[in-house]
């Protein structure tokens, strides 16, 4: 039985309780056009399970919702004439995400629209630091 969340209006989103623009749906995903787009065709793909972020989607349907994103952002490249696109996810709520179910937005990129997606700052860091890092990544890899 797939877990939903009564509260969250990505599962009644994805139960079809909500109306919305439907861009693509099988029986894992359900992609729709974001009601709040940043370019022309921003769609968003979410899970029709609820799973609170990406660390808590199983590995194959993280993989499925990432070969729908490669499908659909295909498709604007060929339909809507995008030169590029972001795929993007943010997970909790320090890095964007407002929304508690997992999804992913897919931006597409126009040559003349001129803005930067995201723009960081350098983090500045030392050699050594580098490697400490990296060592502590390489050891929380299960």
């Amino acid at each position: 039985m797939k877990k939903t969340d009564r509260n969250c209006i990505f599962c009644k989103l994805a139960n079809h309780e909500i109306p919305t623009n439907v861009v693509y749906e099988d029986e894992f995903v359900l992609a729709f056009l974001d009601n709040s787009p940043t370019s022309k065709g921003h769609t968003l793909v979410i899970t029709k399970e609820h799973f609170e972020n990406i660390l808590c989607c199983p590995p194959n349907l993280l993989s499925h919702v990432f070969l729908v994103c490669q499908k659909i952002a295909h498709s604007m490249v060929t339909t809507l004439g995008a030169d590029g696109f972001n795929i993007l996810n943010n997970c909790n709520e320090c890095a964007g995400q407002t929304i508690k179910h997992f999804h992913v937005h897919i931006i597409p990129r126009y040559s003349s629209d001129k803005r930067k997606m995201l723009e960081f700052s350098p983090y500045q860091i030392e050699d050594k630091e580098y490697l400490q890092i990296a060592d502590s990544i390489k050891q929380g890899i299960e």
